[in-house]
């Protein structure tokens, strides 16, 4: 498997402050294609002048990370693409190597793993088979997905379960490659931004659980299943109301709404204000 074959996608938001870092790690040679959530056109203009064989594409509005993903992937013009997060950094070496092991393997996804769970000891064994992997770093065979790629009803968070469950339920192989790439998580905004966003993710967090388990399970066992969390939100965004701490508070009252929106079939539509 050579990099020529794979196409790197890369979906940002905002997220100048980390982006570079990835990019420069990626071979010149390869394909890489941004969608940025945004109208940013300084940041589109930056990327497509600094890289070689990169094209940003810019949204008018915040599409979410599945739907801008799909449209990366639409984009390419390679049998295999590489979903990649913009706090994810993986070394030219240990991309390579990835590469290597996967070259004589059949699959519809394969990931490296985070570097917490990397086993300097495995070498007799270098890939397992899995039901699902991590969202921020999934090679993916377009051959065998069949443009049936990320659910676009996911704003955030459970897309790539979502995907995984489908392609095991299709008899595919999911593949995680004891080679590790690190994931800085939760770091592309500036402090204030990250409010905002860590709001948003706890009400996508809860939307998206249920979704998912609606889709999955049904909508009776899904909803019994998730009461507790929806209950338990609710008494402490009472509780931290009462001590007057705010930033819990935001944490619990967005849980309690997300996953309330969800019961009541509304579409995954709440964004994050980051103006």
């Amino acid at each position: 498997m050579q990099i020529k074959e794979i196409t790197f996608i890369i979906v940002t938001f905002h997220s100048e402050k980390v982006i570079f870092d990835c990019l420069d790690l990626l071979p010149n040679e390869s394909q890489k294609i941004i969608i940025e959530n945004s109208q940013s056109t300084d940041l589109k203009n930056i990327l497509e002048s600094r890289y070689a064989n990169l094209t940003c594409h810019l949204m008018s509005q915040n599409l979410g990370y599945g739907k801008a993903n799909n449209i990366g992937i639409n984009f390419s013009e390679t049998d295999l693409v590489f979903v990649l997060n913009p706090d994810a950094r993986f070394t030219p070496k240990n991309l390579n190597k990835f590469l290597e092991i996967l070259s004589h393997e059949e699959f519809a996804i394969a990931a490296p793993v985070d570097k917490w769970e990397f086993n300097q000891e495995l070498t007799s064994k270098n890939i397992t088979e899995v039901n699902y992997v991590k969202g921020f770093a999934m090679l993916l065979n377009k051959k065998f997905l069949r443009n049936n790629y990320f659910d676009e009803n996911f704003f955030l968070y459970m897309e790539e379960i979502d995907l995984c469950k489908r392609v095991k339920d299709d008899l595919g192989r999911i593949l995680k490659v004891n080679v590790p790439i690190e994931h800085l998580g939760g770091a592309s905004h500036g402090d204030k931004k990250n409010l905002e966003m860590e709001k948003s993710r706890n009400w996508h967090w809860m939307w998206s659980k249920f979704y998912y388990k609606k889709k999955h399970e049904g909508y009776l066992l899904s909803l019994l299943s998730t009461l507790p969390s929806f209950f338990s939100s609710f008494i402490k965004y009472f509780l931290y109301f009462l001590t007057k701490n705010e930033t819990k508070q935001n944490i619990y009252k967005m849980r309690f709404l997300g996953l309330l929106n969800s019961y009541l079939l509304k579409k995954s539509f709440h964004r994050p204000n980051l103006d």
